[in-house]
């Protein structure tokens, strides 16, 4: 049976939209550990710059972030600050 999808690393838009940022930030505080989940969840954590257990950071609010977030979102908390 053919493939029926091709992914290719040159298609897709070519720069994203200037205003992607909302106005806030978020605190991400991490409270379940990232040791026994998949690679893809430990590189994601250490992405948004959790490196352990309760750790917590404070990042600008943006739809990348929010796509990181979503996809660990069993591992961690996050909540609106006003920093």
């Amino acid at each position: 049976m053919p493939r029926t999808f091709v992914w290719h690393r040159t298609r897709g838009p070519k720069k994203t939209e200037p205003n992607t940022l909302t106005q806030g930030k978020v605190l991400i505080k991490q409270v379940k550990s990232g040791i026994g989940q998949t690679a893809r969840m430990r590189a994601t954590l250490e992405a948004l710059g959790l490196r352990h257990h309760q750790d917590s950071v404070v990042q600008q609010d943006s739809p990348a972030l929010r796509g990181m977030i979503m996809r660990v979102r069993h591992l961690v908390k996050v909540t609106p600050t006003k920093e």
